[in-house]
């Protein structure tokens, strides 16, 4: 098991890896993504898995009948935040390719279908939106709002499709796909030290925290920075720099998370002032009231100080997910196998700030989640880190619960 899971990891490894930032740039129908989607072909047809892409892009590796129903499915994503970690999905998908390694050696005999998956564009990189695979197999993205998704280049999702050799008139819904799948059970390093402050190796999600995006556009007057005088001056960033400081101090007193992590400012030039600074806010909490209330305190902040400084504003929510509670029976099945797999693995249940396609799926299929203890607690950067040690035991841990799940 452990030099499968080595081997899988150290070819995955250089793809889409940048020389300078030591990040991954694996976004989404680019050539690090193709890059990854022939390694994930390549691990399936080694492992004689009948292979097969769906309308939306995902890919699936199966042993057993698809169409038998009932299949437990389990998988993540390959594509990276820009300049993201090694870990943050990969993990998931190299894990479940050695979990059925170590099931075949085990000689498991399998009565319910099993399934290997790689859902696209699940960090939403390119286009701005997260989980577009899963969220238009689910149905919670329409055809007509996926096709409106651009890139900073202008570059829609359907064109930067094609160009990667794939029919962007063929995404929707997939309900048909969807019936197949009796259990979801995705396997993810930790985002966070949960695991590592408690000296656990392995975990078990019990939610997902209520998330959004927003982005706020703040209109001012461009200006000569040199010969404008401060008092003539309707500079949005100090509207946007307020508002920033006003999210810190909103989330800090709720408990909750908000990050201004992405900026886009006009006409951009050092030597004047801006006509235009757009950020997109992102705000997760442990329930919707609270992230109403720090959302609602950001604007209503950002809406005083740009009244102060003579600056219109337009607030739009770009995104929402709402709490995701995974499938209390599945996951209370991952506790039970995984205490009997081991006596002595204690698997402690915890929430999570970040979103998941697991998260997209449990409104349709029952879904579960594994973590995998990060020492570091960083993600979404090349800092990003978990230990072999960890890893092996999070792919001894899959193939328990799917061994529990699927060999019965």
């Amino acid at each position: 098991m452990g030099s499968s899971f080595q081997e899988m990891w150290r070819e995955l490894l250089p793809i889409g890896r940048h020389s300078d930032s030591g990040g991954y740039r694996r976004h989404a129908w680019t050539g690090a993504d193709a890059d990854c989607r022939a390694w994930f072909r390549q691990q399936a047809e080694d492992r004689g898995l009948a292979y097969e892409v769906d309308r939306n892009g995902n890919q699936w590796a199966w042993l057993g009948d698809p169409a038998a129903g009932d299949a437990v499915v389990t998988g993540s994503h390959l594509d990276s935040v820009p300049d993201g970690g090694a870990f943050d999905g990969p993990l998931g998908v190299v894990s479940s390719f050695a979990a059925l390694d170590e099931l075949r050696a085990r000689g498991a005999r399998f009565s319910r279908p099993l399934a290997v998956v790689n859902f696209g564009d699940e960090e939403g990189a390119r286009f701005g939106l997260a989980c577009v695979g899963s969220r238009l197999t689910a149905g919670l993205l329409t055809v007509e709002e996926a096709h409106r998704l651009t890139d900073g280049d202008g570059t829609t999702l359907a064109q930067a499709m094609e160009a990667a050799g794939y029919d962007p008139e063929g995404i929707g819904a997939d309900p048909g796909r969807l019936a197949r799948i009796g259990a979801f059970v995705e396997l993810h390093v930790e985002q966070g030290r949960a695991l590592d402050l408690s000296g656990d190796r392995v975990g078990i999600a019990s939610a997902i925290w209520p998330h959004g995006r927003w982005r706020f556009d703040f209109r001012g007057e461009a200006n000569h920075a040199g010969t404008t005088r401060l008092v003539d001056r309707r500079d949005p960033m100090l509207s946007y720099a307020e508002t920033v400081l006003a999210a810190r101090r909103e989330a800090e007193l709720a408990g909750a998370v908000a990050t201004f992590g992405k900026i886009a400012v006009e006409p951009n030039g050092v030597n004047a002032i801006p006509s235009l600074v757009r950020g997109w806010l992102d705000s997760r909490a442990a329930d919707q009231q609270t992230l109403d209330t720090v959302v609602g305190g950001i604007e209503k902040a950002a809406r005083e100080y740009a009244d102060a400084h003579g600056i219109d504003l337009d607030v739009v929510r770009e995104s929402f997910t709402p709490v995701v509670e995974f499938d209390h029976a599945l996951r209370d099945e991952l506790g039970r196998i995984l205490t009997t797999a081991s006596d002595h693995l204690k698997v402690p249940v915890l929430g999570t700030g970040a979103g998941h396609d697991a998260g997209i799926l449990a409104g349709r299929v029952p879904t579960a989640m594994l973590f995998v203890r990060n020492p570091t607690g960083v993600s979404h950067s090349p800092a990003e880190f978990a230990a072999e040690d960890d890893c092996v035991a999070g792919v001894h841990a899959l193939a328990d619960v799917l061994e529990g799940l699927a060999c019965r």
